[in-house]
């Protein structure tokens, strides 16, 4: 309830409303299935697809047209292209069918709705999918492209314009007000959560009004204007049968405790993170110790307590170690002692695996069958010794690899030629330099271009990019002053990676903003929050949510806050919407 609060606080904030203004939610059941998103053209079924990594799905256009319940030919007046978002579920009756279907042809079992769900959407055969009975309920809208009758102001708005298209709507969806309606739609819906015909994992609040939304925007894998509560987290109890250690990419040294399987939130669990050394010893778990585990928010298995009662007499207290379990290099202890690392840095097998896994991962450099089994084996034969040594590989020597044979092997190599020409954020993340995920290799790029721009750069001066703090900033250049990873960067480079940097702007755009720092305000009828960001950053300004005596101007739209306020007792030079029209135009 807390964490409501503060979601609902920090919206004030990013909306720019006073904090005795009740802001209008729409709370939703959060279904647990598989999101999809599915593309309408001329009112057609066209296309549909997994969210994927959040940019590229798997095609499931065949498998999605077989759900009774979606529509393939839209009713009223819908615009000339329409993506909507929605979740595929198998209801409880459904599933229950499908298993006595399953256990009468003498063929395995489902573990439970989610996986079923999962699995008959990506059959290769959409008449198997046929078979299976999935329903959908849509949820949000992605691309929109032309006009249409409907013209939604809120997203509830929005759900009842997509219900007159044809589209089924979750029956239940509630417009609330305040933390205490959301608060209140959660327990009421947890009380029936047992009663629906569906799984649901918790509720989704999400701002009602369309243009506020559009201010509070998303952060790299959210939006800010909404907000998961999930439901508590099944609890079971289970033994402890061994704590091993494993070395991460980093260094960092993990302790893992080995389960007696247990079923326990719709999966079975037998191995489970104890993070670091101070949360060994706030639990005092130890070999041999009966435990309570549960999926912590119904993903990531955890811990949560030792039964004391049932802890046999012979245990003793889990010991760190003080060597590396994999290169027997000197194990150092950070932040307090919490943080246990190896200091074999690539000389430890271990770390080569894990900084190639990652390399060739999707998000990385996105190398097509390089999977980990195939890494461990190459690091082990001394085939590679960091990332560089993949483009000098030949299918000859791939050839010598277990289950490679011609084709497999120059498909591989292939593969990784293909990953030459990738873009320069791509590359950075794919690095591993410590603190840097996707959104800020993208900030980097932005920045600096090139790799080799960033040789000598200094923490101060990464700290003027936003967004990037003193934490980031020391890690990144703490990175290129490292001989090592310099030198791993040359060969690289020398082997023919060509990272580039990917831009969305015209290369002829003149930066006439260039350094200067903006604030956007109110609402903006010509074009969306978004919209006017990225023109301001093709001018080469940099937008900023807070306004100070160094803002160059603030734009105020319509129904401004206190922003518009504050710029004026500052000074700071504030455009209305057509003058800032004229602007970047």
């Amino acid at each position: 309830a807390d964490e409501v609060a503060d979601f609902d606080r920090r919206l004030h904030e990013l909306v720019d409303r006073p904090l005795d203004t009740t802001f209008e939610y729409v709370a939703e059941p959060k279904l647990d299935g598989l999101a999809v998103s599915v593309m309408y053209e001329q009112g057609r079924l066209a296309y549909a697809a997994t969210r994927g990594d959040g940019r590229v799905g798997e095609d499931i256009t065949h498998n999605v047209k077989t759900i009774g319940t979606l529509p393939h030919l839209l009713s009223g007046d819908p615009p000339a292209r329409l993506e909507v978002r929605g979740e595929v579920f198998m209801p409880l009756a459904g599933f229950s069918e499908l298993n006595e279907r399953q256990l009468a042809k003498g063929e395995k079992l489902y573990v439970n709705p989610r996986n079923a769900a999962a699995g008959s959407l990506r059959q290769l055969d959409s008449r198997v999918t046929a078979e299976r009975p999935l329903d959908v309920y849509i949820y949000a809208v992605g691309v929109l492209e032309g006009n249409s009758r409907a013209n939604p102001q809120t997203h509830y708005e929005w759900l009842m314009a997509l219900a007159d298209f044809g589209f089924p709507v979750c029956p239940i969806v509630e417009r609330v007000q305040g933390v205490e309606g959301c608060l209140r739609y959660y327990e009421q819906v947890s009380g029936q959560r047992s009663q629906l015909p569906y799984e649901i994992d918790g509720i989704v609040y999400k701002l009602n009004r369309l243009d506020w939304q559009d201010i509070a925007g998303f952060i790299a894998k959210a939006p800010r204007w909404a907000l998961a509560h999930k439901f508590p987290a099944e609890q079971k109890t289970t033994r402890v049968l061994a704590i091993e250690t494993q070395v991460g990419r980093t260094g960092a040294i993990t302790p893992v405790a080995r389960l007696e399987p247990l079923f326990v939130g719709g999966v079975t669990v037998s191995n489970v993170t104890l993070h670091n050394k101070a949360e060994i010893e706030r639990l005092d778990v130890r070999v041999g110790d009966m435990v309570a585990v549960r999926r912590a928010g119904d993903v990531i298995p955890q811990i949560v307590s030792v039964v004391p009662e049932e802890r046999p007499e012979s245990s003793v207290a889990f010991e760190f170690p003080s060597l590396c379990p994999v290169c027997g290099s000197e194990v150092l202890f950070e932040g307090q002692g919490i943080i246990a690392r190896c200091s074999g840095g690539f000389r430890c097998d271990a770390q080569r695996k894990q900084g190639i896994k990652h390399f060739a991962s999707r998000k990385a450099m996105d190398i097509d069958g390089l999977g980990d089994k195939i890494v461990d084996q190459m690091v082990d034969t001394s085939l590679v010794a960091d990332a560089s040594d993949l483009y000098r590989l030949t299918a000859d020597d791939v050839l010598g690899l277990e289950g490679f044979a011609q084709k497999s092997a120059e498909n591989l190599i292939a593969a990784i030629e293909s990953s030459k020409t990738c873009s320069t954020a791509r590359l950075l993340y794919a690095l591993g330099v410590p603190q840097v995920g996707e959104t800020t290799a993208e900030q980097l790029s932005a920045e600096y271009g090139d790799l080799t721009a960033m040789n000598d750069v200094t923490s101060e001066q990464l700290q003027q990019i936003p967004d990037i703090g003193p934490i980031v900033a020391q890690s990144v250049a703490d990175y290129f002053a490292n001989p090592a990873n310099r030198a791993m960067i040359e060969r690289l480079l020398a082997h023919g990676v060509r990272p580039s940097v990917e831009s969305t702007n015209d290369s002829t755009q003149v930066q006439i903003l260039a350094g200067q720092s903006v604030v956007l305000t109110g609402t903006l009828t010509s074009m969306t929050r978004a919209e006017a960001k990225q023109r301001l950053q093709a001018l080469g300004a940099k937008v900023t949510s807070s306004v100070s005596s160094k803002t160059a101007f603030v734009v105020v739209g319509s129904d401004p806050g206190s922003k518009a306020e504050k710029a004026e007792a500052l000074g700071v030079e504030r455009l209305d919407e057509d003058a800032f029209s004229e602007l970047v135009s």
